[in-house]
């Protein structure tokens, strides 16, 4: 919704023809070389520095900004940490010599003719949009990993409020189709292709006033990724019948959010905007938008590639490559590279604008998609660009969205009229733009708060008073700008590409010198700048949307034209809009929060005091085990930050025997949360993070952040938890909203499959339709009657990760020992997970309508299973599975999605659930039925033995190559790194190196192997090809119009009497 994206890996761009040099038979010395690229250099540099950017003084990169003859702009950044050992000398690195045509390095040996790619490489790791419990996907990171990737991103200063009023959403699809093909990579498949084979992914989103490109690439191979990734910039094809089949791409893009609240919400306020506004656009795009156009006699190539030619210049770029070069050698690819990119003014689009946005005095109620009850308020400020260093919008946003003592949300909260309160201005482009800054405030109500809108929206216009009344605090300034410094000197890393892309869309806005420090700094303390703003917060410049399901039918309804969301629209009565103005009081429970005292001061690292600690081994330590607790140690040796993860897994007692027992244990753990809101609310303020959340008969508990107050506030959390009963009160809000998220599981039709996949393969599955029915008859006096009993035994089993030392992390497990002072539960008593063992030759079918009757999107989930994970084999049969979907990943997108436009989705992945091995192809689709797309995918599928035996030696060397990259990449962060370890200790493996472990069983697996791995399991043939398809149809489409069945195919039409009489394997975790 915030960010139109392009598919993973949609995109597959081609670079200029380089020719090669003529071979004259003269040869310099590398140093004579190097000082003729350094000439090149600053003849096509017009300036250079490395000394601009402002970072931490724990970021070891370097940093180097230079702006090109074209215009473009250039932040280079050296990791080291890409080459930890030292960049390796250029002769004997692979990129240099294989697949770039005429690329010229210092080493003259390197002029080998360039290999030919394979048309039919993979893409990058495919993920599901939401991770179904038990289940885990192809891992990266290692307890050795040592290396990280290289990545690069270029955004562009053009977005969706360039759009031409005829063509709306040609931006986006101008995203698309740069990655179709280029004059010198004309084959649409090249970048995928080569990304895929050398560990790397790519992805792409269109904003309001920018469109971002990123890559990310095993770091060999970053300047053949480049050359390639630069010629979406200089040469791209454009070609008419790319262009037929990708406004299709575009369609189904849109089709995936049709049913999406947020973004009809959205596209509503685009089009209640006012007439011309660049705000009045349908910057999605679709079918009908962009085919509708050409048929009225529109040339759509030709706006396109005018488009392209207006902005797609160097003077609006703003490049960023992550290498582990040195500068000197990303600067000189960047010079060879990137100089044919059309010179043009840094000069952004200017929009015309004429009076407000939205019209005043009007209230809008969207028919909403799910259950839901919320209440959106938005604010037009003035553009606050060049307000950064004061960021007053942040100032209001702490308090009109603060969650503690005397906030709005708290008194709202205590009324019973809402059950969550966010405040301030979205990241999204829209929200802040060149035009103006879009203040929202999103209340999410319960019943009763729906009935009490004006009331809540008065509340909101005292607490507005009060903040005039109260002049700015600079002591609240000062706490947010003491925790602003404190997260930017000890930031945590990001994936590169996802660093990469913030870094150039910061390039586009702020002056390089802040390109990092820009979202931490609070530096300028301006009274008068947050009493400016706050003259803007009035009920005449406040637009109100109410997004619900509809109590009665109006005759007003109106029909917004592209998501078809029906809404009406409201004049407010002018005599609430005269209270709002200037309320005659303000609430007595209103007033300023008090001073945090989760923020820290010791910043200490206990890594560099290693006395206290002498041993401090690679991988986790068991240092308790006993009856009521096992607890794993580590202290964080290599990123040094005085960050700290406390991860808990609490047992509960008959948490999951029944029904009635595992909703009852829901809402205790949704009521603790809510008691305990204010505490970690105030916590999460000064980045020390709470997640309370229920895995089956398991409360999960997750304390991590700055470690200084981290025991502190465990205690605090522990000490309630032990002892809390709910009132009745929040008894029935919080039941209230346990039943709306019933109602609304499963909409998505993704989650779906994924929820009927499980509830097919797990023996213990709770059906939501079920848990509805017994929910409605719950009563406090059974919950309360419950929870003893639920807490009068446990077991835990933790892992205590970062800068603790032992001795504190032995504190911490006294505090819960003195906290959940209690009976251990024994391991008969503690639930276990079985999953279905299906028969030799199983070919299963499950056919199941969407939940949406308004839904028209179609999936197909085709899973096989394979092996449990268990015995020595379990390594190799993981990596096969992982290397089998490097391979077959893009050549499954290229066809069915880029060739046969089946859908948006085309997906396949590894599956692990409750570690039983299998493997999943997923296609969504709006256009066909799923018996149609099932054949679709048993036909690529019955393709892919002929494409895995025509692989020659080189590529599935690559891929292999490129699997082992993404297997040892170091792990970004020290919470990447403990929710690894974390995985492990939940799934009982306890093999903390199994990354590493993979990825040395992978040098000595061959072709054959993968053959005979998808013989042995995929092919129909083989007795152990066991599958289950889940076919969910759209509401466009009736299962009852399905043709004759293959007689292979066994329907399950009863889920509870097959599972009854069905086997299952033992419990692994």
């Amino acid at each position: 919704m915030l960010k139109i994206a392009a598919a993973f890996g949609v995109c597959k761009i081609v670079s200029p023809s380089f020719q090669k040099p003529l071979s004259l038979g003269i040869t310099f010395s590398p140093q004579t070389q190097r000082k003729k690229e350094r000439e090149t250099m600053v003849a096509l540099c017009v300036s250079r520095s490395d000394d601009v950017v402002i970072k931490s003084l724990n970021d070891k990169r370097l940093y180097r900004v230079i702006e090109l003859e074209n215009g473009l702009c250039a932040l280079l950044v050296h990791d080291p940490e890409i080459y930890p050992d030292g960049v390796p000398d250029e002769s004997g690195t692979v990129e240099y010599s294989e697949n770039d045509v005429g690329e010229e390095e210092d080493d003259d040996d390197d002029d080998d003719d360039e290999e030919e790619e394979d048309d039919e490489e993979g893409e990058g790791e495919g993920e599901e949009e939401e991770n179904s419990e038990g289940e885990e996907e192809k891992g990266k990171g290692g307890a050795s990993s040592q290396t990280k990737k290289a990545a690069a991103a270029m955004c562009v200063a053009m977005g969706s409020f360039s759009d031409p009023a005829e063509a709306q959403g040609l931006a986006h699809f101008l995203e698309h189709m740069l990655f179709m093909g280029s004059e010198e990579f004309p084959d649409e498949n090249e970048y995928d292709s080569y990304l895929s084979k050398h560990g790397g992914s790519s992805n792409a989103y269109t904003e309001a006033e920018h469109t971002c490109y990123h890559f990310e690439v095993k770091r060999e191979f970053l300047k053949g990724a480049l050359r390639r990734f630069s010629q979406f910039f200089v040469s791209p094809l454009m070609k008419s019948e790319a262009m037929e089949r990708e406004v299709l791409a575009v369609d189904s893009e849109f089709n995936q959010v049709l049913q999406n609240d947020a973004c009809r919400l959205q596209q509503l306020q685009c089009h209640t905007s006012g007439p011309g506004h660049p705000f009045n656009r349908f910057s999605w795009g679709n079918k009908k938008s962009l085919v509708d156009a050409m048929e009225k006699g529109l040339n759509l190539r030709e706006h396109i590639l005018k488009l392209y030619r207006d902005y797609y210049h160097g003077g609006l770029m703003k490049l960023v490559v992550i290498g582990g070069e040195p500068l000197d050698v990303l600067e000189s690819w960047v010079t060879e590279l990137f100089p044919k990119v059309r010179k043009g003014p840094q000069t952004k689009p200017k929009f015309q604008v004429e009076g407000p946005i939205w019209k005043a005095g009007l209230l809008y109620r969207l028919e909403a998609v799910k259950d839901v009850n919320i209440l959106d308020l938005t604010w037009t400020l003035p553009c606050l660009h060049q307000e950064y260093l004061k960021k007053s919008e942040d100032y209001l946003a702490h308090l009109l969205g603060h969650e503690g003592k005397g906030s709005l949300h708290q008194l709202l909260k205590a009324r019973g009229l809402a059950t969550s309160l966010s405040a301030g201005v979205g990241d999204e482009g829209m929200h802040r733009s060149s035009l103006a800054y879009i203040f929202g405030m999103s209340i999410h109500l319960t019943d009763y708060g729906l009935e009490k809108i004006f009331d809540i929206i008065g509340f909101v216009y005292q607490y507005l008073k009060l903040l005039r009344e109260v002049p700015p605090q600079q002591w609240i300034f000062k706490e947010l700008q003491d925790i602003g410094n404190m997260e930017f000197r000890f930031a945590e890393e990001q994936p590169q590409d996802d660093y990469a892309a913030e870094l150039a869309e910061n390039l586009l806005v702020f002056p390089a010198e802040n390109v990092i420090y820009c979202d931490y700094v609070y530096k300028i303390w301006d009274e008068k700048a947050i009493k400016r703003l706050l003259q803007f917060f009035t009920p005449e410049n406040m637009r109100i949307d109410v997004v619900s399901k509809p109590s009665v039918k109006s005759e007003d309804l109106q029909c917004e034209p592209w998501f078809g969301s029906s809404y009406i629209e409201e004049a407010i009565p002018p005599s609430l809009i005269e209270i709002w103005r200037d309320p005659p009081e303000v609430d007595v429970s209103l007033h300023m929060p008090s001073k945090n005292e989760f923020v820290p001061s010791d910043f200490s690292i206990r890594a560099d005091n290693l006395d206290h600690d002498p041993v401090n081994p690679s991988f986790p330590r068991c240092i308790i085990d006993e009856p009521l607790m096992k607890f794993w140690y580590k202290l964080d040796s290599t990123f040094k930050v005085p960050r700290a993860n406390t991860y808990f897994r609490i047992y509960l007692k008959e948490g999951y025997t029944s029904v009635k027992s595992f909703l009852m244990t829901e809402l205790f753990i949704l009521l603790l949360k809510d008691e305990l809101n204010e505490i970690i609310y105030q916590a999460s303020v000064a980045k020390l993070e709470t997640s309370i959340s229920l895995v089956s008969d398991k409360l999960e508990l997750k304390v991590y952040g700055f470690n200084e107050k981290l025991p502190a506030l465990l205690s605090k959390v522990l000490m309630i938890a032990k002892s809390f009963l709910p009132s009745d009160g929040r008894f029935k809000v919080i039941k209230e909203d346990l039943e709306r998220n019933l109602k609304n599981a499963n909409m998505k039709p993704l989650s779906h499959s994924s929820y009927l996949r499980l509830q097919v393969l797990c023996k213990s599955f709770y059906d939501v339709e079920e848990k509805q029915c017994v929910l409605s008859d719950l009563s406090l006096a059974d919950l309360n009657a419950f929870i003893p009993e639920l807490r009068s035994q446990l077991y835990i089993e933790a892992l205590c990760h970062g800068n603790l030392f032992q001795e504190e992390a032995i504190n911490l497990s006294n505090i819960i020992r003195n906290n959940l002072s209690v009976q251990p539960l024994p391991v008969n008593m503690r639930h276990e997970e079985h999953v279905i063992c299906l028969p030799p030759s199983a070919n299963l079918v499950r056919d199941v309508n969407v939940k949406n009757k308004s839904e028209t999107n179609s999936v197909v989930e085709l899973y096989f299973q394979i092996e449990p994970e268990v015995g020595l084999d379990s390594i190799k049969l993981k990596a096969l599975a992982d290397l089998f979907d490097e391979i077959v990943q893009e050549p499954l997108f290229n066809q069915l999605r880029t060739k046969e436009q089946l859908g948006y989705v085309v997906e396949c992945s590894p599956r692990v659930t409750y570690r039983i091995n299998g493997f999943c192809f997923v296609v969504q689709s709006s256009k066909y039925n799923p018996v149609y797309l099932l054949g679709r995918i048993e036909n690529f599928i019955n393709g892919l033995e002929e494409l895995l035996g025509g692989l020659d030696d080189a590529s599935f060397e690559n891929y292999k190559s490129g699997l082992m990259a993404k297997l040892l990449e170091k792990d970004h962060s020290l919470q990447y790194e403990t929710n690894r370890l974390w995985n492990q200790i939940t799934d009982k493996r306890y093999m903390f190196d199994s990354s590493l472990k993979e990825a040395e069983k992978l040098k000595s697996i061959h072709k054959s192997d993968v053959i005979n791995w998808f013989r042995t399991y995929l092919h129909q043939s083989s007795p152990k090809c066991r599958r289950l398809t889940i076919r969910l149809w759209g509401c466009n489409i009736d299962s009852k119009e399905v043709e004759t069945r293959p007689d292979s195919e066994q329907v399950i039409t009863d889920i509870t009497a097959f599972k009854v009489s069905s086997e299952y394997y033992p419990s692994l975790c």
